[in-house]
């Protein structure tokens, strides 16, 4: 008996850990036709034998901690740049994946205690929890929507053009049962079951469709020139700022270098996330006559840089973007709202610090969240426009990163080097892919360490500075696509499909009634 949990849970593991190759950079998505579908037939079968609902929690557990090890190892990285923290990397490699488990294994446990032996029945429903409890992790605990299955399709750029109607999560819904067809042909007692899978297949070849003619539409619509450049730096500027001594001047001036500024040339720069190493935004004026000196009024810098602020006599921290006119003027700033836990902020800080727990990003207090996300304007002679600011991680969330749709691009900035030369900094600039569909609008994207990228309304990459490499990319023309129905009802979409699926198990309940 021993023996045989045993290769059960090594399975499982090995179904969840070749799952995740599934996924940015590697995007072999055809692996899940397979993994998902000896996984459902796993379930079926396990539960179809005998009925202790309490085994199920850990095959979905052990499925989901293979995914996420395989999918998620490089979080430990960020873990080695402080000396320390280091004692800490087995436990993050592991607490990680054994955290994120639990969702999977609570979808199974699930699955098995509204199990029914229609085979179509549990298709859908194993379909319905998986997709609800995928929606769940992206906002509990301050959400986590990182490696939904649904990325496996981030390079087939026709399909995924569905998601500026439906959304990731209703999308992620859907690949579930389609990378899970295969077991209604293999499992099927019927020919009024492998219409359900049939059903699917006819469905992807309608989002193909629609996403080709999307595509097509937008490639003949006409490009209308800007009035001004965007100009996104990609530099490789070292971690080791935030640990040593280096000069702050030095790394100024290689941005200004790498901005190249034209003084007659209306241009505003983008520069990463953090990238001032000491200076917080209010000490940012004594680096006026020197940037006075290399921009110009036609110039507009928009960088990130930490802030602090007195309230009721506690100096709160936040990271923020702000925008300066060429005499550091602050024109107008944003601070983060979605914060990276253990990254930026300590949870139940009160318990953990006093465990020794800190921020790996820096060495003082948590910081603190922003009073709210809105687009921010920016008005200043030439320029006339309004951005919607997202600093790094929070690009990764779907249906919650604005309600006024009065903007004219998203900006994004970050800091990928704490993820090193690993698979996860192309995993993060995925999101943008998927965010730029479903909003239809133009995500001009600047990293340090990362991927810098000028993305267009329908997840096509027009320009970029790819991985390790250093330069900057110029956003000088555009074309606009009208507000996206995903934007206008958000994940109403999802709900409603969950809906749906309830109503084709009723359905399918009463006709094998009959």
């Amino acid at each position: 008996m021993f023996k045989k949990n045993y290769l059960n849970s090594v399975y499982l593991v090995i179904l969840g850990t070749f799952s995740a190759f599934s996924l940015p950079p590697y995007n072999l998505f055809i692996i899940n036709f397979v993994t998902f579908t000896l996984f459902f037939i796993f379930l079926f079968n396990k539960r179809k034998s005998f009925s202790n609902n309490k085994s199920f929690f850990k095959y979905g557990w052990f499925f989901g901690f293979g995914y996420f090890l395989s999918g998620l190892y490089w979080i430990s990285i960020s873990l080695t740049f402080d000396q320390t923290f280091r004692f800490l990397i087995p436990v993050a490699i592991i607490t990680m994946p054994a955290f994120l488990g639990i969702f999977y294994g609570l979808i199974t446990y699930l699955f098995s205690v509204f199990y029914s032996k229609k085979m179509i029945i549990s298709f859908l429903l194993f379909s319905i929890l998986f997709g609800i409890i995928e929606l769940v992790r992206g906002y509990v605990f301050t959400g986590f929507p990182w490696n939904l299955i649904a990325f496996s399709f981030t390079e087939n750029n026709n399909f995924i053009q569905i998601l500026s109607i439906i959304g990731t999560y209703s999308f992620n819904l859907i690949c579930i049962s389609l990378f899970t067809c295969p077991a209604i042909f293999i499992l099927r007692k019927s020919r009024k079951e492998i219409f359900v899978g049939y059903f699917f297949i006819i469905i992807s070849i309608c989002f193909l469709i629609f996403g080709t003619i999307k595509n097509n539409q937008f490639d003949l619509a006409k490009k209308t020139k800007n009035d001004y450049t965007i100009r996104a730096i990609s530099p490789n500027i070292s971690l080791d700022r935030f640990y040593s001594n280096q000069d702050e001047l030095k790394i100024i001036n290689e941005l200004i270098h790498l901005s190249n500024p034209k003084k007659n040339q209306p241009t505003i720069f983008l520069w990463p996330e953090g990238i001032i190493p000491d200076s917080y935004l209010e000490d940012m004026k004594i680096y006026k006559d020197l940037f006075s000196e290399k921009f110009s009024k036609n110039h507009i810098i928009i960088m990130g840089v930490n802030s602090l602020k007195n309230k009721n006599n506690e100096i709160l921290y936040f990271n923020s973007l702000a925008v300066f006119d060429n005499q550091l003027n602050l024109i107008n700033s944003y601070d983060k709202v979605d914060l990276v836990p253990f990254g930026e902020f300590i949870p139940y800080k009160n318990v953990l610090s006093l465990m020794g727990f800190r921020t790996v990003t820096s060495d003082y207090q948590s910081f603190s969240k922003g009073s709210g996300r809105k687009p921010l304007s920016i008005k200043n002679g030439k320029f006339n426009l309004s951005i919607l600011p997202l600093i790094c991680y929070e690009i990764i969330y779907s249906g919650q990163l604005f309600r006024d749709q009065k903007f004219d691009y998203i900006i994004n900035i970050s800091e990928d080097g704490w993820f090193g030369k690993s698979i996860g900094p192309k995993q993060h600039f995925a999101h943008s892919i998927f965010r730029s569909i479903e909003s239809g609008k133009y995500i001009i994207r600047s990293a340090n360490n990362g991927i810098s990228a000028i993305i267009n309304p329908v997840g096509q990459i027009e320009k970029q500075v790819k991985f390790g490499d250093t330069g900057y990319i110029d956003f000088t023309e555009s074309k606009t696509l009208k507000i996206t129905p995903y934007s206008k009802y958000g994940n109403i979409i999802f709900i409603i499909l969950i809906l749906l699926y309830i109503f084709l198990i009723f359905s399918f309940n009463r006709i094998t009634n009959e």
